[in-house]
């Protein structure tokens, strides 16, 4: 079971939409990680929202004219995703096993992206199996981005379960090389801090 679902349980779809709904409604920007996704490769570019829950960056990516598929393992986040943003192609699988072409979609993506703590929230043991699995969805060129946490003051568990530095490693046994760190999705300069959006490059 990975983490995410050992800490919220099931059915929880439409409570999360509901919370970014009203964020989005009280003036909170709720788009940084889609903004940021869009300020790296052009319009039209394909884009995997690797734990795209409910659909969030990969509905304002499709919207401003990207070609995106979303994939997360919750189904009632992806019944919220399929119900606002039915043009999408949403795919229930698990990342450390994904394999897009048993669905019919082609690899070859220009970004994947996991924001949300996708990558502290995998099963215990399976991190470096998913960037694998993310990695080979990428084209030459394309870019790997993800954002977590790295202390449990950013985190919705009791203690960071990933390193910058395995990461790291991660990406670069996966053939992935770091291009770029920042400290927020706005793109900040990261500088040491709790919480880091990195992006690799496929070579």
């Amino acid at each position: 079971m990975s983490r995410w679902a050992d800490q919220v349980g099931e059915g929880h779809g439409a409570r999360y939409a509901s919370r970014f709904a009203d964020l989005a409604e009280s003036g909170v920007d709720v788009h940084g990680e889609a903004r940021l996704c869009a300020s790296l490769v052009p319009e039209g570019s394909r884009v995997l929202d690797a734990g795209c829950g409910t659909g969030r960056v990969a509905a304002w990516l499709a919207e401003h004219g990207y070609d995106c598929v979303g994939v997360d393992l919750d189904a009632s986040m992806l019944a919220q995703a399929e119900r606002s943003t039915p043009a999408v192609p949403w795919v229930r699988e698990d990342l450390a096993t994904l394999d897009l072409a048993e669905h019919g979609i082609e690899a070859g993506f220009d970004l994947v992206v996991a924001a949300g703590n996708v990558i502290p929230l995998v099963a215990q043991g399976s991190e470096h199996v998913v960037v694998r699995r993310l990695a080979a969805h990428l084209r030459s060129g394309g870019l790997l981005v993800a954002g977590f946490g790295l202390d449990a003051a950013h985190l919705p568990l009791a203690e960071p379960t990933v390193t910058l530095a395995d990461y790291d490693t991660w990406c670069r046994d996966a053939g992935l090389e770091l291009r770029q760190r920042y400290a927020t999705w706005e793109g900040d300069p990261y500088d040491g801090g709790g919480y880091a959006v990195s992006v690799h490059l496929c070579r």
